[in-house]
């Protein structure tokens, strides 16, 4: 079992939204729990769970990564929820309610109440979605909701 989650907790590197040669990097997990569950092979931390990359951190109460067939360096999914997520990286600020980042399609999807703030502004929406390979972001209202965004002039 040791031998399993040591691999694991290496390769979270590739999960967070970060370019692909920075995936190797090391990455800091600190959580009130950790669980690993084989059958549903999804490595679970609960609890004031903060995520440390070189790139970015990740607050949240509650981090899932689900891996595949392939083991611990086949991850399918990387989920930070519990209503109060924070992404930091040395030039931007993002807060939402749940984060999802998916390997495969490189989309990281960050939803409710989303809260973007930078040197040049802040951007309010319900929903970001950055495609991390064409590094294209949207951000949308939502049904009936509207992106609201304060810019600082030069």
């Amino acid at each position: 079992m040791t031998q399993r989650l040591l691999p694991m907790l290496a390769f979270l590197a590739a999960l967070l939204p970060a370019a692909p040669a920075l995936a190797q990097q090391k990455v800091e997990i600190k959580a009130d729990l950790f669980t690993v569950d084989e059958t549903t092979q999804a490595a679970v931390f609960t609890g004031n769970v903060v995520v440390t990359h070189p790139t970015v951190t990740v607050w949240a109460p509650k981090v899932v990564a689900v891996y595949g067939s392939g083991g611990p360096s086949d991850i399918e999914s990387f989920e930070a929820s519990g209503g109060n997520v924070r992404l930091k990286t040395a030039d931007q600020d993002a807060t939402g309610e749940k984060a999802v980042f998916n390997p495969g399609d490189q989309l990281l999807r960050l939803t409710g109440n989303v809260m973007v703030t930078n040197a040049s502004g802040t951007i309010g929406a319900s929903e970001l979605v950055v495609n991390l390979k064409t590094n294209v972001s949207t951000f949308s209202g939502g049904s009936g909701g509207r992106v609201t965004g304060v810019f600082n002039s030069q």
